[in-house]
């Protein structure tokens, strides 16, 4: 996958814990914060004058031919679709392995809700492939509400489509 030697010590806004996936899971964060996990572990970068995302020299060649801004994973299938197929399949497995995730309730099933999942197994797929699974479950964004509507999302998400 990556080169452990290209992942530069606190690179990342936030580490991949336990807890930050379960809040995911459990829909306490919103979409873009997911996103952006996703998006600083393929390496894309923010452009701060422009507000969005864009490869760099090491995104993988897969994303960034497909995606020059960083795809939004869980308001695009195209994206979390690409997301599904760069999980090896001894990976496939991860949340009910790793985080012994029982799933969602049949009721409970949205696309919002699977694509997070998706981004969750990812995120577990990279952390243990590249050994920066973080134990320190203090270091988490400020948890808030499920949304009232979860087919739509937190306030500020982009629209599923």
């Amino acid at each position: 996958m990556y080169k452990k030697d290209k992942l530069v010590e606190n690179q990342f806004t936030w580490p991949i814990s336990k807890e930050i996936l379960f809040l995911v899971l459990e829909d306490r964060v919103s979409d873009v914060f997911v996103c952006e996990l996703v998006w600083e572990r393929l390496f894309y970068t923010r452009e701060t004058t422009l507000s969005y995302w864009v490869f760099s020299a090491l995104t993988p060649t897969y994303w960034s031919e497909k995606f020059e801004k960083a795809p939004q994973i869980i308001s695009e299938r195209r994206a979390s679709v690409h997301l599904t197929r760069s999980i090896p399949k001894e990976y496939k497995q991860e949340l009910k392995n790793f985080l012994n995730f029982k799933g969602y309730k049949i009721n409970e099933l949205y696309p919002r809700r699977t694509r997070r999942a998706t981004a969750v197994n990812w995120l577990i797929y990279w952390a243990l492939e590249n050994d920066c699974f973080s134990n320190d479950n203090g270091v988490i964004p400020k948890p808030s509400s499920p949304p009232i509507d979860p087919v739509k999302g937190h306030f500020g998400d982009p629209e599923i489509k």
